[in-house]
Parts: C-alpha cells; structure tokens; sequence
C-alpha cells in the first residue's frame, strides 16, 4: 500500500448531496490555503461549509504534526468527494399513496501539502 503524500483529513456521513459538492471542491482544488479558506468563507452553498471544515482540518494535521510550517505555505493538493450511503425515508402522498425520499450522504477527502515540496 502506498503511503500518500501530505495531511490528509476525512469527514464521513455528511449529510449532501454529492452532486452539489463537487463543483464546490473544484474552485479549491490545487489553490493555496489562504485563498482556499478564503473562497469557501465567501461561497453560499452548504457544501462551501462543509469542505471548509474538512480542509481546516487538513491543515491544523500539517501545522500540529511540522511545527517549521506556516498557513501561508499550504496549499490544498486533493480534494475527492465519494458517494456515501443514502437513507430512504418514506414520503407520504394524497389518496393513501407512498414515494421513497432518497436522502444522500457524502464524504470528503482533502489532502494538503507544503508547497515548497510539490515545486522541487
């Protein structure tokens, strides 16, 4: 098995769908920190709030674990966005019928990484 490089930081069982996640995670990918937070401190959607958990924690890994680093020499090298299991409640309708809402959950992968280290 072949150990990544970097800090990574997961959350599971968010609840959201994935589908409305991953444009989100796209805008921060492959971007500094700092700008990284930034964007997602500015954005409306829920998924904004949920991937700025996830990379925060991404890089308080790197900055408890390296105490040479700074915020300001992150940036954020991966980000994955998986389905996760989905809860199927059932949806009462008019004339005694039923349909299934599909409830989605996700989870979310960030890595963060120095980047000093991703240029040589």
């Amino acid at each position: 098995m072949e150990k990544k490089s970097g800090f990574p930081a997961c959350a599971k069982y968010l609840m959201g769908s994935p589908s409305k996640i991953r444009p989100v995670a796209d805008l921060v990918r492959n971007k500094p920190y700092t700008t990284a937070v930034s964007i997602l401190d500015n954005m409306p959607h829920k998924g904004a709030r949920l991937i700025r958990k996830v990379v925060m924690s991404a890089a308080a890994n790197a900055l408890n674990k390296n105490r040479k680093l700074g915020e300001d020499m992150l940036y954020v090298k991966e980000i994955q966005v998986n389905e996760g299991p989905r809860m199927r409640r059932v949806w009462f309708r008019a004339r005694g019928r039923a349909d299934m809402l599909v409830k989605q959950m996700c989870h979310i992968s960030v890595v963060v990484d120095e980047i000093a280290r991703a240029e040589a």
